[in-house]
């Protein structure tokens, strides 16, 4: 009979430390920190605007960042560089953006005004970028004189409004 016993309590007690064993290996597989996705892919969307400008001119672009996700702490900034005739390049209600210097976007709709300098054909490429160091978005925009006969030679916005060359990471143009 203690033989029975004994065999019945070391069961128990194999049956006892085996799930004891379970249950803490699964509770320390468990991990608190949750896994919060901060960085989002996203494109900008760019209003048509006019192809040409003439000295002295100004033409509006408006642009809107669609991100595939909402991350509150998600900063994007905006640079240019022109590479091609000579304006000036503002953030509407903002600063006058210089030559491959990045700033600060306030909102992810935002509007741009071209100033041309010169009456020649100008070319600049918009670059916007997260904090997370997403892909980032690139736009090359290119405006003819007014006084030249000049190709538009890039791909064309809203059947005939503006001309836009060659997206990276490309937004929805309207």
């Amino acid at each position: 009979m203690k033989t029975i016993l004994n065999k019945i309590s070391a069961t128990r007690a194999f049956g006892f430390l085996s799930i004891l064993f379970v249950m803490m290996l699964t509770l320390a597989s468990c991990s608190d920190d949750l896994d919060v996705q901060q960085s989002y892919p996203f494109t900008v969307e760019v209003m048509p605007f006019g192809s040409k400008i003439s000295k002295g001119e100004t033409v509006e672009l408006r642009f809107e960042i669609k991100s595939e996700g909402n991350y509150k702490n998600t900063l994007y900034t905006i640079r240019y560089f022109q590479y091609d005739g000579e304006g000036t390049l503002k953030l509407v209600d903002g600063p006058v953006l210089v030559n491959n210097d990045r700033v600060l976007l306030e909102s992810k709709t935002f509007r741009l005004n071209y100033t041309a300098n010169s009456s020649d054909a100008h070319k600049f490429l918009v670059v916007i970028e997260d904090n997370f160091g997403s892909t980032p978005w690139e736009q090359t925009f290119e405006f003819n004189g007014k006084d030249s006969d000049g190709d538009n030679s890039g791909t064309t916005v809203g059947g005939g409004i503006g001309t836009v060359v060659g997206p990276i990471n490309p937004g929805v143009l309207y």
